[in-house]
């Protein structure tokens, strides 16, 4: 699978045949390469209901016609918008037209812009091909992270790293321990002052445990 990384949290997984979008962030995001005119995509993934991961998934999945794939709270709120929506929660797995998604547990809030209610936060484990992907979503640092890695062969995961409201370096290098990825990637960080956070220091510290880590910029595409 080819996964383009969009800024801030969002990534765009592209199977060859079918795009699915996690977190599509764009209006409000100051490091977004692209454009809602410019988005193709059949499947979307919000990891919780903040404006920054949520973000424009009912604009774009009225556009493309695309299901919204969710907690269960995510779920209802986007049929009742009219839209095409697969409910979900922790711990469960589906296997979709593209291939398997898994939701984990995150250690994170959650409610939609308006304030109310959008279930508990979580992470997402896509399977496709054979490989498996990880992104975290918005979360803390978990010992259940270590399961995660004993359970499955990571491929890559995308970790938040931006501190205040998720993990900062440190927590986050812990947890390529856990998770143990043959390539990890930071996001969530330096959108916004307030999550200001050195990346090349998170690789560092990375590459000084033995793993691979690289910095996406908006527009850059990792292929596993």
């Amino acid at each position: 699978m080819k996964i383009k990384f969009h800024g801030h949290a969002f990534v765009e997984v592209d199977t060859g045949k079918h795009k699915i979008l996690l977190d599509p962030f764009i209006t409000g995001n100051p490091n977004c390469d692209v454009t809602l005119e410019d988005v193709k995509c059949d499947f979307i993934i919000p990891t919780h209901g903040h404006g920054d991961n949520f973000g424009d998934t009912v604009e774009l999945a009225k556009r493309n016609d695309a299901t919204v794939i969710g907690i269960y709270e995510i779920a209802t709120y986007c049929s009742a918008q009219g839209l095409k929506a697969h409910p979900m929660n922790i711990g469960g797995g589906f296997n979709f037209p593209f291939g398997r998604v898994k939701l984990t547990m995150a250690q994170h809030s959650s409610s939609f812009p308006d304030g109310s209610y959008a279930g508990d936060a979580y992470g997402v484990i896509l399977t496709i091909d054979g490989k498996n992907f990880y992104q975290a979503g918005d979360t803390g640092l978990f010992y259940d992270m270590k399961l995660i890695g004993e359970m499955y062969k990571i491929d890559a995961a995308f970790l938040p790293i931006g501190d205040d409201f998720t993990m900062g370096v440190d927590d986050a290098v812990k947890a390529v321990e856990f998770v143990k990825p043959a390539v990890v990637v930071p996001i969530h960080y330096d959108t916004f002052d307030i999550i200001k956070s050195d990346a090349n220091d998170f690789k560092r510290k990375v590459e000084s445990i033995g793993k691979k880590c690289v910095i996406m910029k908006p527009g850059d595409v990792l292929e596993i």
